[in-house]
């Protein structure tokens, strides 16, 4: 039986490109959203899910990092995919025929230049794949979608304008995400370790929970808040180091964060990928 990966979005969108580049031996599973990507592993419709976490023009995805601690499943791997945005039309339509185009909120700034200077309206969509969908089986030239080459292949469109991102290394993360955990694993580029915490109600709390990173040398490539329930007293810290919970300096700074949290939870442990050293 062939194992599935689910991501969000439908055929042709940027996370089943993910998909098909980073785990070309999965047969990649649509989701409609986030939450039901997480659930199609949570639930065994899908052996791993592959979520979108932020993009180097764009920033952080949306409640993606609230949404993972609560999801049972444990971040195996990344992957960085560069999001090549194409205008995509009829295939009768040139691109002078093009007064809107249609993308997910996200993709949009990421081609306000060129939008500007064509002079098309973007409009927004829920998924770009969809619009794409949407596209084909209208019959309005001047409508177009903003996607990538793979849902021109899928839907049948062509391609207006190639690779019209604003930004020339414009570069997506993407977290495989799996029901258990695998610590075994060790990457030739080195390994990471996400975790989420809550630090106590103490002066100076997160100050000195951080200090056990500086001290034993781990370089700490995210730390990020957010609210937990609502709530402005209640902040959660997502976090991701450079080394695995194995490695003798992690073990002493993780323990050290320890005294100076209320919760702590590893969220997974993974080989960096290569691409991570590139200059975005």
């Amino acid at each position: 039986m062939s194992r599935k990966i689910a991501f969000q979005g439908e055929l042709g969108a940027y996370g089943h490109e993910a998909c098909v580049t980073a785990r070309p031996d999965f047969t990649p599973l649509p989701s409609a959203t986030f939450e039901a990507a997480i659930e199609a592993v949570r639930n065994g419709a899908a052996d791993l899910g592959m979520i979108a976490v932020e993009n180097s023009t764009y920033g952080r995805v949306a409640d993606v990092h609230s949404l993972l601690p609560e999801s049972g499943l444990h971040i195996v791997d990344e992957t960085f995919v560069r999001v090549h945005i194409n205008l995509l039309g009829k295939p009768d339509a040139a691109l002078t025929d093009v007064k809107e185009a249609h993308g997910h909120p996200v993709i949009l700034p990421q081609c306000g230049e060129f939008l500007r200077t064509n002079g098309i309206t973007g409009r927004t969509s829920s998924d770009n794949a969809r619009a794409a969908r949407e596209v084909a089986s209208g019959d309005d030239r001047s409508v177009a979608a903003l996607a990538s080459e793979l849902a021109a292949d899928i839907y049948g469109l062509k391609v207006l304008a190639r690779h019209i991102e604003d930004h020339a290394r414009n570069t997506t993360r993407f977290l495989i995400m799996a029901r258990e955990p695998d610590y075994t694993r060790r990457g030739d580029a080195g390994m990471m370790t996400s975790f989420v915490f809550r630090v106590r109600n103490i002066p100076a709390a997160l100050y000195k929970a951080m200090g056990g990173f500086a001290t034993n040398g781990i370089n700490m490539t995210k730390l990020e808040s957010y609210m937990v329930g609502g709530e402005f007293t209640a902040t959660q810290f997502y976090a991701e180091i450079e080394g695995h919970p194995d490695d003798h300096n992690v073990t002493l700074a993780m323990e050290e964060l320890g005294y100076f949290t209320d919760h702590l939870h590893v969220m997974g442990v993974y080989p960096a990928a290569a691409r991570r050293h590139e200059r975005v």
